[in-house]
């Protein structure tokens, strides 16, 4: 991948021109190479303790504030108009942190790979039928490479601008400095890998990888056909571009064989709690973020979807709405499965007539109307079939 005397040279200058010590941490943007981010809000945060908020210098730089250096139970916000929120837990000092710029559209999603100073080269890849990004092919059918980064650090960042149904993607990150020795577990134990994905507004899920793993593919989640992210965080051994593209094409992966123990699902159903608790407290922000950590905890609480899908569309962010109602429909099960699919259905119809895409919005009125009968669905087939027609 690009190395010689002038990448080395390269490598060097730039790390000059960005060292940082241990204690710092530098923001840039995750669509443009190497660009700074001054005026950046970050907020360093405790279990119980004072928020302190303080902002990035002109060189993107931010020291973390003298009483959390230990970054013990430390958290870390960092906010920029025009810029999702990236909400991350540390240790954190030394990292670079890229934010995202808000997507617009309503079916795109971003994906940002992060890491430490070790090893210095990591990749992304994204796999999916007719389409394959990586640094070797930055570009496909509504996807590309938007950052590749060869020096530590990333990032590296793909966007999907627009998800094509019926299609699943697979996502992954290889080691390529150690490509050569599968039989190494540096990407899973010294990389201080995070992989962001967002939507629209939103950071919607962060994946680091499991501890003490050997592998030098890493495979953190895939998006089914309906656009749902499926976690895998399983490990493989590559040691070329194509090897990789070998692995994910071949990829399948049963999201109803996922597990989780009942430690995690009791943890996910009190975070569940505290968002709803959130939410009818007004206080929307919360909501998300507690629907989020419910998510973390068990990928299969149907209900932490649902929740969140309201609560975004409370907040008017539609691209993450579809997103999160998509998933509910995914792990509705029970006696209320088909209520609770139509509801969803219906919800993102609405998401699409508001944005005047009548097509999409009368698709997913009538299988509202397929899963349970209310007038509310009959009258948007009416209505939007009338649009159609004028």
């Amino acid at each position: 991948m690009k190395k010689c005397i002038l990448a080395i040279l390269f490598f060097s200058l730039t790390q000059a021109f960005y060292a940082q010590s241990s204690k710092e941490i530098l923001v840039l943007s995750a669509v443009v190479k190497d660009k700074v981010i001054p005026g950046a809000q970050v907020i360093f945060q405790k279990n119980g303790e004072q928020s302190i908020p303080l902002v990035t210098n002109q060189s993107g730089k931010v020291t973390i504030p003298a009483e959390y250096q230990d970054e013990t139970n430390l958290t870390i916000i960092i906010k920029k108009e025009g810029y999702s929120t990236l909400v991350s837990k540390c240790p954190c000092g030394g990292l670079t942190y890229a934010i995202s710029p808000v997507m617009e559209e309503l079916d795109g999603m971003r994906i940002v790979l992060s890491w430490g100073s070790s090893p210095n080269d990591l990749d992304s890849h994204l796999s999916y039928e007719g389409g394959y990004v990586c640094y070797y092919k930055k570009d496909a059918s509504q996807a590309n490479l938007d950052v590749d980064d060869t020096d530590s650090y990333g990032p590296e960042t793909i966007t999907i601008t627009k998800k094509i149904q019926g299609k699943k993607y697979v996502y992954a990150v290889h080691n390529f400095t150690d490509k050569d020795n599968g039989n190494n577990n540096r990407l899973s134990t010294i990389s201080r890998a995070k992989v962001y994905v967002y939507i629209g507004n939103t950071l919607v899920r962060t994946f680091t990888p499991p501890a003490n793993t050997k592998g030098t593919v890493w495979i953190p989640f895939l998006i089914d056909e309906n656009g749902n992210l499926v976690d895998v965080n399983e490990f493989k051994n590559a040691s070329s571009w194509e090897g990789v593209k070998s692995i994910l094409s071949d990829y399948r992966f049963d999201a109803a064989n996922f597990v989780v123990d009942q430690a995690s699902a009791q943890e996910s159903a009190r975070l569940n709690q505290l968002g709803e608790r959130a939410y009818h407290n007004d206080n929307l922000e919360g909501s998300v973020y507690y629907y989020q950590q419910a998510i973390e905890a068990n990928p299969r609480n149907g209900q932490a979807y649902s929740n969140l899908g309201l609560s975004f569309q409370k907040l008017d962010y539609e691209a993450e709405a579809l997103w999160a109602n998509r998933k509910a429909i995914d792990l509705a099960e029970g006696q209320r499965a088909n209520v609770i699919k139509a509801s969803s259905y219906y919800n993102i119809a609405k998401i699409y007539e508001g944005k005047g895409q009548w097509n999409n919005a009368l698709n997913n009125f009538k299988l509202a109307k397929q899963h349970n009968a209310n007038p509310a669905y009959d009258k948007g087939i009416a209505r939007v079939s009338a649009k159609i027609r004028s």
